[in-house]
């Protein structure tokens, strides 16, 4: 092989692994974003739980003719 060629392929591994990286950070980014949005929604179970309904089943029934 010649030195072009090494520097070519080294070139093309670097490239390879920044795209890796950036498919790592993203699936990093959506797991602490799932976590984050189930963390909320445990947190706010109990809460609106205890809240009263705004409308009950009443308000909000639609009838069509």
């Amino acid at each position: 092989m010649t030195d072009m060629t090494i520097e070519v392929e080294i070139k093309e591994i670097k490239e390879m692994l920044d795209e890796l990286n950036r498919k790592i950070d993203t699936l990093v980014q959506d797991r602490e974003t799932l976590a984050m949005m189930v963390t909320s929604q445990h947190s706010l179970k109990n809460f609106l739980a205890n809240e009263p309904d705004l409308y009950s089943m009443r308000d909000i029934k639609v009838r069509y003719r």
